[in-house]
């Protein structure tokens, strides 16, 4: 993405409440037309910089710029953006149309005008043109989902903010306005900014993805960045499930894994002998070895269970007193016994070596 597509940026922005410090000097460049998410556990700040992005409050230090222009005083109601809300804030005693045109009516547009855009989106949404004059309370959860992002739309915004709207929809509704969204997002062209604490919405939907702990960002990069390079052991476990082994330098630039009692290859250069962290390798990327078959870095343990999961099944491996998380396509099921010594490994390339201290 090229800096002079930057739409939105935070610089050295604070929030403070009283003594307590929400969102500590936080940079960060919005691109025009991405679909930026920022994800982070309960008390990371997410709620607090949603609020600064749409203007509902004012950063204590700091400045925060729409196009190069300085915007922190400028109230929400004035600025070219929308936020759609968890509850969506629908009109209940009002028609889908209506909902939709709201917006557009409190700008003062003719009512041919008001029709027109709200039936070019309800089309957008893929909803019936018939909706347009059906009760919102009568339209099912997706529905209203859509008709609320239909309303956001309506007035021509240059960013979308999104605070949570899928939480509270049941699984296989949310597995399906995720791709809906990400629909309308390539379709639309516009900038969304979308703050959840589901990592799997994050993973669908994002062209970039902003991990935000205690305040800060502490990585900022695409899906796969921060899925298959995490910089540090906690932005490696938010993402998702992940082998963690602690190790230690050796000499000869291995790794030394006291707690498996095992020598691993390095996916790093230049090492400090003696220097401590943790080797972190996804699920998905172990398999099981045969018969004279070896691997960069590998173990044996005892096979204790599997789990079906649809298309994929995993399995725990226990080598000593700690439990391995494997996963493989369901045609790559594991075929041998259960309770019996298995070989197990991975390719250095597949490992990530984090928080390292000498």
């Amino acid at each position: 993405m090229q800096e002079s597509n930057v739409i939105l940026q935070l610089r050295h922005v604070t929030k403070n409440f009283g003594d307590f410090i929400a969102i500590r000097d936080v940079n960060l460049d919005i691109y025009d037309g991405e679909f930026l998410t920022i994800v982070g556990p309960s008390g990371s700040g997410k709620t607090t910089m949603i609020r600064l992005l749409v203007g509902m409050d004012k950063p204590t230090e700091g400045d925060i710029y729409l196009k190069d222009v300085r915007i922190n005083d400028v109230p929400a109601n004035k600025r070219p953006t929308c936020m759609v809300f968890q509850s969506l804030a629908l009109f209940p005693h009002r028609t889908v149309g209506q909902n939709i045109e709201f917006p557009l009516k409190i700008r003062g547009d003719d009512s041919t005008s008001r029709r027109n855009r709200a039936m070019e989106l309800i089309r957008l949404l893929r909803l019936p043109e018939d909706y347009y004059d059906k009760n919102v309370t009568k339209c099912s959860g997706g529905e209203r989902q859509r008709v609320a992002l239909a309303r956001a739309l309506a007035f021509d915004p240059e960013i979308l903010f999104f605070d949570e709207p899928l939480s509270s929809i049941d699984f296989r509704l949310r597995k399906t306005l995720e791709k809906e969204l990400k629909d309308i997002h390539r379709r639309t062209g516009k900038t969304f900014v979308y703050i959840t604490h589901s990592l799997e919405e994050a993973m669908v939907m994002s062209d970039r993805i902003a991990v935000l702990r205690q305040g800060e960002f502490i990585q900022i990069g695409t899906p796969d960045d921060i899925y298959n390079r995490p910089k540090s052991r906690f932005v490696s476990e938010f993402m998702g499930e992940v082998n963690v082994f602690p190790v230690e330098v050796r000499k000869d630039g291995r790794l030394y894994c006291s707690e498996v009692d095992a020598v691993f290859a390095c996916p790093s250069d230049e090492q400090v002998e003696g220097a401590r962290g943790s080797l972190v390798v996804r699920p998905e990327a172990i398999r099981f070895l045969g018969s004279g078959e070896s691997c960069e870095s590998s173990l044996k343990g005892t096979v204790f269970n599997e789990y079906s999961l649809g298309s994929r099944m995993q399995y725990n491996v226990q080598v000593g007193n700690k439990m391995i998380t494997i996963e493989k396509l369901r045609e790559q099921r594991y075929e041998g016994d259960f309770n019996r010594s298995a070989s197990i490994g991975w390719d250095v390339n597949d490992s990530v070596l984090l928080d390292l201290t000498s």
